[in-house]
């Protein structure tokens, strides 16, 4: 019964959980709070954080005014809204400086296209030069400057100066004068070369300097031809010339060849006649000795004995013999007569054959 009883009551009620005041608001208030803060904080990033590329220098304004600092390339910081900045580029940089109108000092209007100043400014003169002149010094340094100095020039020129006599000095002297300037009133600020374009002149003008300059071409060309005509008849000349001295030196080593072969010629008859005379010399001496000695032997030799055996030598070789019965009618008076001659003359000439003494 109690099991009935106890069926037939109905379950206990759950109790629901204990609520709790929720959070979900304030959390909302927190998150929008945090994203303000780091969208504030990006912008102050994104305007204080800054870039200064390579080649430049970042120079700095606080309400207008410039201040003493400059940045050179990489990440800076800086205060935001009330700091602004300008790069200045350092390195070489070229300013075009175009339609550069010039009144020659004949009147007539023309202009110069374009005109390049290459140029460079010193990192160290950098706050003085933006002091001066702002952060565009190209102006009125350069540009402003340029078309001074062209209208300069063109007043006190003419058109055939400025278009074609004077037209490749112009670049050196705008250099000259820019820098001359430049030099006094912006030290820090070097000019490095000036390129001038052609000018622009009215159209009928230019087809006369194109009718003057076919002229002159025409001119040149005959020119050069009558040069190089010179220059041949001048080379012929010359090598007339030189073929004419080859011919005298020539002449002169020829004729001083043969005047060489007739020294040596005369030379070599010197040294013969020498030589002959120093043989003849020689014999004449040993001759000369010769009948010295020969004749201090005859000295010795000659006595009046030694003649008279002589004597008798010659008598007995000239003695002839006759045999037969007719010597008498042989030997006529005639022939005593010419044996007698003969006789006495074969003993004049072996006396004579005799050496004499010398005296």
């Amino acid at each position: 019964m109690n099991n009935s009883e106890n069926n037939n009551n109905p379950p206990p009620q759950q109790q629901p959980p204990p609520s709790y005041p929720s959070n979900s608001g304030s959390n909302g208030v927190h998150s929008s709070a945090l994203i303000v803060v780091i969208v504030v904080v990006a912008a102050l990033m994104q305007f204080s954080l800054h870039k200064v590329d390579e080649g430049h220098v970042a120079v700095y304004y606080r309400g207008g005014a410039l201040l003493q600092t400059t940045s050179y390339p990489g990440f800076h910081f800086m205060l935001p809204f009330i700091t602004s900045f300008r790069q200045i580029q350092i390195t070489t940089q070229t300013d075009e400086v175009i339609n550069i109108p010039c009144g020659t000092s004949g009147g007539v209007m023309i202009y110069f296209d374009r005109i390049e100043v290459v140029n460079i400014l010193r990192s160290d003169s950098v706050l003085s030069v933006v002091r001066n002149f702002t952060a565009d010094y190209d102006k009125p340094l350069i540009f402003d400057k340029v078309h001074h100095e062209v209208n300069q020039f063109c007043s006190t020129q003419n058109l055939h100066s400025v278009y074609i006599d004077l037209f490749d000095q112009i670049d050196e002297n705008l250099k000259l004068a820019l820098q001359k300037d430049l030099t006094t009133i912006s030290p820090g600020l070097v000019i490095v070369a000036v390129r001038v374009t052609k000018p622009k002149i009215p159209e009928t003008i230019r087809r006369n300097y194109e009718l003057m300059e076919g002229e002159r071409t025409k001119l040149l060309i005959a020119t050069e031809k009558q040069k190089v005509i010179e220059k041949e008849a001048e080379t012929e000349r010359k090598r007339a010339v030189i073929e004419a001295e080859k011919q005298a030196q020539v002449a002169k080593i020829t004729y001083a060849q043969k005047i060489m072969e007739k020294d040596s010629l005369k030379q070599m008859s010197l040294i013969e006649d020498a030589t002959n005379l120093a043989r003849k010399r020689s014999v004449a001496d040993s001759e000369y000795y010769s009948a010295e000695r020969q004749s201090e032997s005859n000295k010795l030799k000659l006595t009046r004995e030694y003649l008279e055996m002589i004597r008798y030598k010659s008598i007995m070789n000239n003695v002839k013999l006759y045999f037969g019965p007719s010597i008498p009618s042989y030997l006529s008076e005639n022939n005593v007569h010419d044996f007698k001659v003969a006789f006495e003359e074969n003993e004049r000439d072996e006396f004579d054959s005799v050496p004499v003494p010398a005296a």
